[in-house]
């Protein structure tokens, strides 16, 4: 019985470490889960801010657009245009 009584406590002991190693490895796949949403947020403020950037660029060269047109006229009712 002794014998018996030893294989079964090192089968329970090896069960125990691959409960414990599948335990750290679900803890860790959760934190890199996590980590990999907060990297997806990130990129999509990053999108979301360069998109804020073109279209403000954008408005700006309308604007540029818009004295330029208004210099050209100016120009011609005083005959200076080149």
């Amino acid at each position: 019985m002794a014998m018996t009584d030893n294989v079964e406590n090192l089968i329970l002991e090896h069960l125990r470490a691959l409960r414990a190693g599948q335990d750290r490895l679900e803890s860790e796949m959760r934190e890199v889960g996590a980590r990999l949403t907060s990297l997806e947020a990130g990129m999509a403020a990053g999108r979301r801010d360069g998109a804020h950037n073109h279209e403000e660029i954008i408005r700006q060269q309308s604007s540029i657009d818009q004295i330029k047109a208004r210099i050209d006229r100016i120009e011609r009712r005083l005959e200076i245009a080149g």
